[in-house]
């Protein structure tokens, strides 16, 4: 599969598509198809050296996408649904996985791109006003 990876710290141009094997469900886990995923200041700073992360890394936290496969143990979601995560990884790639206890289910009428993007800048906006 294709991911974006950053092998040095720096600006955009460190990050390069490169052909990766997708990963695989553990117990727990849903294999996402990525279809849109939220750009957040966290992803940035961990790029620029900001936030030390180990090298090379795929970035991403936030996005949205169709479960593809699932973990063992997995019984609140199926093949074909549609799901957002602020707490997933590498999520910079055409698949990534996401914890299925953290997973949100994306109801229908809310389209992955705006799934993608909410639900980061609506916590903290939740929080901020709260």
């Amino acid at each position: 599969m294709k991911a974006i990876v950053a092998t040095t710290a720096g600006g955009p141009e460190v990050l390069q598509i490169t052909d990766v094997a997708a990963p695989q469900p553990g117990p727990g886990q849903l294999l996402v198809k990525v279809a849109a995923i939220g750009v957040n200041y966290i992803e940035t700073y961990q790029r620029e050296g900001i936030y030390p992360i180990e090298l090379p890394f795929t970035p991403g936290s936030e996005s949205a996408g169709v479960v593809a496969a699932l973990g063992e143990g997995v019984t609140n979601f199926a093949v074909g649904d549609h799901v957002a995560c602020t707490e997933g990884a590498e999520s910079y790639a055409e698949y990534t996985l996401f914890d299925a206890a953290k997973a949100l289910p994306v109801p229908a009428g809310i389209d992955l791109d705006t799934a993608a993007a909410l639900p980061l800048q609506g916590i903290t906006a939740h929080y901020l006003i709260n």
